[in-house]
Order: structure tokens, then C-alpha cells, then sequence
């Protein structure tokens, strides 16, 4: 069965010492795996590519997940993208073509900050692609999917959740930091606004893109310590699952 939101415990949290302790030694397992996957120990071969797509709540933690994620990581070994709007230019092709250059190919790893998800999400919500492109675009996005992953292409797919109360206290901490504030714009309280119609399409992508090559991983936000603990352990079980699946062996 699909995850849903209402089964994400945002009470789980996690203590300084604790989420020091855990960040140290997943990101030493988690360099292990790349430096393998990218042929540079063990064998020598190259491994399935890996491709980490990160979708949330605005404030939800995102940057500082994927900062703790790549940290450990040769910036030559992983590729971090970060996507917006798409461009005038974007919008004469379909949807999924601009995500294509920085997809990873074997022995890479790519990580992506907001992803095809878009297209039933923002876009969904405020009416910037019609209702028969987003309703056609969950079969599309898992058909896309499960070609990459035909080809040996592992999927890690987050959503980090946090509730709507500590969503609206980050946006004020944000607002009143002034080396933070140019993170906030009228288009976040905009959406904000509008939080219902997000929940029921998030639902929708929950239910509709979960499977076998691209499960979803609900991640519980509302303490960032945990959240960036939860996000790289899950990383490295899909990870190491995958690998097996493919019939080669995590290294110990």
C-alpha cells in the first residue's frame, strides 16, 4: 500500500549527540558505497547509477538534508541539481526533457532539488499545466521511472513532510533573519494559502507514482536532526537493496 501522509509521526526527534553520532557513521557508509559504485575501490567496475530526488513541503529541510547527504561525497562524484520554474524556452518541449542532462549514468549519482514531480504538484495546484497534462503525467513519470530503472538506474524519492504550524514558524524565523529572509517570497506564503489543495495532490502522487522501482520515502521533518538522519540511512538501505537486486554485493 501506498505511504500517506497521515502515516508520517512527526513527534520523532533526536538529540544533538545522537544525530552527530548516526550523521558520522552514515556518511562514512554512504562514501564507502560511492567510492565502490564509481569504480574507484573494490573491483574497479562501475556501478548503477544512483539518483536521489528530493520533494517537500517549502521550509521543510530539503538544502540542509542534501547538504548533510553530499557532504561526505567528492563534489567530482555526485552532481547536485536544483530546478525552478521551467524557462519559455523548456515549455515549447515535454515536460520530462529538461531533467534529462543531469541524470546520472553508471557509475554516477545525481542529486535533484524538485524533480518531474512538479508537473502534478505546483503545476497541478496553480493551473500552469492543464488538467489532461497532469492527469497523464503519473503514468508518464512511472513509465519513465521504470525505464531508468530498467536500465540499472537506482531511485531514492523523498518527501519530506512537516505540519502546517511548523511550516508557518520557519517562514517567520526566515522573515525576521536577515541572512535568510531572500528565502522567503510572496509565492511561498502564496502557497502556503493554499496548503488543502498541495495536501490533496500530494496524496494523489502518494498513491499514484508509488512502486517497485520508485518507492516513496516519507520522511518526518518536523525535527531536522531526525530528518537528516532518516534521509541518509534510507539512502544507503535503497541503496545497498538495490545493489543487490542487481546481483552485486554492498561492500562489508
Amino acid at each position: 500500500m501506498p505511504p500517506r501522509l497521515d502515516d508520517v509521526d512527526l513527534t520523532q526527534a533526536l538529540s544533538r549527540k545522537e544525530e552527530e553520532r548516526r550523521l558520522e557513521a552514515a556518511q562514512l557508509r554512504l562514501l564507502t558505497l560511492r567510492l565502490t559504485l564509481g569504480g574507484q575501490i573494490g573491483g574497479g567496475g562501475l556501478g548503477p547509477p544512483v539518483c536521489v530526488l528530493f520533494e517537500g513541503w517549502d521550509a521543510s529541510g530539503k538544502g540542509g538534508a542534501i547538504r548533510r547527504l553530499t557532504a561526505p561525497l567528492d563534489p567530482r562524484h555526485v552532481r547536485v541539481a536544483s530546478f525552478g520554474a521551467p524557462t519559455t524556452d523548456e515549455k515549447r518541449h515535454h515536460f520530462l526533457l529538461r531533467f534529462s542532462p543531469v541524470l546520472p549514468g553508471w557509475g554516477g549519482m545525481a542529486v535533484l532539488d524538485r524533480t518531474w514531480y512538479g508537473r502534478v504538484l505546483v503545476e497541478r495546484v496553480e493551473g500552469f499545466a492543464t488538467d489532461e497534462q497532469w492527469q497523464r503525467a503519473y503514468e508518464e513519470i512511472v513509465a519513465h521511472e521504470r525505464t531508468l530503472a530498467a536500465e540499472g538506474m537506482i531511485l531514492v524519492k523523498f518527501w519530506l513532510h512537516i505540519s502546517e504550524e511548523e511550516q508557518l514558524a520557519r517562514f517567520e524565523r526566515r522573515r525576521d533573519d536577515p541572512l535568510k529572509s531572500w528565502k522567503l517570497t510572496d509565492e511561498d506564503w502564496r502557497n502556503r494559502s493554499r496548503r488543502a489543495d498541495y495536501e490533496a495532490a500530494v496524496e494523489d502522487m502518494l498513491e499514484r507514482t508509488d512502486h517497485p522501482a520508485g518507492r516513496w520515502q516519507l520522511v518526518a521533518g518536523e525535527s531536522k536532526r531526525f530528518a537528516r538522519v532518516q534521509v541518509l540511512e534510507t539512502t544507503i538501505a535503497v541503496v545497498e537493496a538495490g545493489m543487490r537486486e542487481r546481483g552485486i554485493e554492498p561492500p562489508p
